[in-house]
């Protein structure tokens, strides 16, 4: 498996520290909102990675934070008249209702920056006592020249960053490219009693410290959107390894940027989209297989049209599993005939094709094409027939879950709610036609087709699909 480094500017040959097992950091959301689709993409991105490299027999241990003090927080605590905590607690609950409907899992550990407080004093010490740090004003900030390395994972001279360096009001720097690891009490904002005053963390500090905690000083692959490779991944890097004088992370690995109808996402511009809100229309799915759709280092349009285009193409996997289930219940014969032995090994080879597109630095798009590949073999095979085996509509079936299962795409339906419901309408529409009520029989079939569901007849009886 090989995936691209961030820091080497390359593809490498992916060799984790110990056999069988990958440690992963992955940055996760400031609490303070809903998410946006802006967040969704590398909480998919790296879901989706993770169940990859557990599917090829890794243990993985995933570590996502939550930042819950942060500037924003306190803005949002002070107009909602919460405390920063419940403000936390509110977002945090929220971020797991929308998290389960992407079918993102949880991690090993999801933890708050609040609650490591100790660890991140601990860093922050460590960095004082080896010069690398220093106290000014009540803060403490990163000396950052003292790190030579500055700048190793963006490929920016040291030079471009002074010129974009700035000191903000009331921040009392030694340089203005020094940065903030503590930051002084100000009346009526949350702290923590610390050797170096009262205060409360600043933000790249708490994933260097609780990286540290939950994973060790050096990582397999510290991952996040592109967005935080500067100034908060570099930064990271540079307070870790002054801090523990080891590599932090082995591999670095970042998704590109959304854009909305070809914009750069902005609350100002109009196009800034939650995820609740966009799942409302189209559903979390969607979103899920729009995000994945595309390779994780090509940036991604967002647009009305094309989430249509991603629930369409979603639908077509689905019919697929919905004929497969149908067909199955009419099957009988648990024997393959020569046609369907040779159907079944043309389909196995695809299987391989999958594995390879996401050893391939994790091409999610080829990944997806295979799986319409294996739809449209599938399709083909069973049109037509009515004699097809139960071996082959098992075996076929259990492919397409199993590699769509790799991604968490086409699990969520198979038997549910809706499809009995459906049934229910279908079986009482034959009645109705059993008993010449054919104005029922329409009635039902326009109702079924107002949602999107188109009823066909078959040797084998009624079967439904979704436009």
């Amino acid at each position: 498996m090989r995936i691209y480094n961030d820091q080497t500017g390359k593809k490498e040959e992916f060799i984790p520290q110990k056999p069988g097992e990958v440690s992963i950091y992955a940055c996760g959301p400031t609490v303070y909102n809903l998410i946006h689709i802006g967040n969704a993409r590398p909480l998919i991105i790296f879901d989706a990675f993770r169940s990859y490299l557990e599917f090829k027999g890794y243990k993985v241990n995933f570590v996502q934070n939550f930042t819950d003090i942060d500037d924003k927080m306190i803005k949002r605590a002070n107009e909602e008249g919460i405390t920063v905590k419940e403000v936390a607690d509110k977002y945090i609950e929220e971020y797991f209702k929308d998290a389960e409907g992407l079918g993102v899992k949880k991690a090993t550990y999801h933890p708050k920056a609040t609650e490591n407080i100790d660890a991140i004093i601990d860093i922050i010490s460590r960095l004082l006592d080896k010069g690398h740090a220093y106290v000014s004003g009540g803060d403490v900030y990163f000396r950052t020249k003292s790190f030579k390395e500055y700048g190793k994972l963006s490929h920016m001279p040291i030079e471009d960053l002074e010129s974009g360096a700035r000191v903000e009001p009331g921040e009392l720097k030694e340089d203005p490219l020094d940065f903030a690891l503590w930051k002084g009490y100000k009346e009526g904002e949350p702290f923590w009693e610390s050797p170096f005053g009262k205060g409360r963390p600043g933000w790249h500090i708490e994933c260097s410290a609780m990286a540290n905690k939950y994973l060790g000083k050096t990582i397999d692959i510290h991952a996040g959107g592109q967005d935080l490779t500067f100034p908060h991944h570099e930064n990271e890097i540079a307070q870790s390894e002054a801090a523990n004088g080891v590599p932090f992370a082995r591999y670095w690995m970042h998704n590109a940027y959304i854009n909305v109808d070809n914009r750069k996402m902005s609350k100002s511009l109009g196009n800034f989209f939650t995820v609740r809100e966009i799942a409302e229309k189209y559903g979390y799915e969607t979103i899920r297989f729009f995000m994945l759709s595309a390779h994780y280092r090509s940036p991604i349009n967002f647009s009305a049209e094309i989430l249509e285009q991603s629930k369409s193409a979603l639908n077509r996997l689905y019919n697929c599993l919905d004929n497969l289930n149908f067909l199955l219940k009419s099957a009988k014969g648990d024997t393959l005939n020569l046609d369907e032995e040779k159907a079944l090994n043309d389909l196995q080879r695809h299987e391989d094709s999958f594995i390879s597109a996401l050893d391939d630095d994790f091409n999610t798009a080829d990944a997806i094409s295979v799986l319409f590949e294996i739809t449209r073999e599938i399709n083909t095979f069973v049109s037509g027939k009515t004699d097809i085996s139960a071996e082959y509509l098992k075996s076929a079936k259990a492919l397409f879950t199993k590699l769509s299962g790799v991604l968490n795409i086409c699990q969520s339906k198979g038997e549910d709610n809706l499809d009995k419901r459906i049934e229910e309408l279908i079986s009482k529409r034959q009645e109705a036609r059993k008993n010449r009520d054919f104005k029922t029989a329409d009635e039902i079939r326009d109702a079924l087709a107002a949602e999107g569901i188109i009823l066909e007849d078959t040797p084998q009886g009624v079967k439904w699909h979704r436009k």
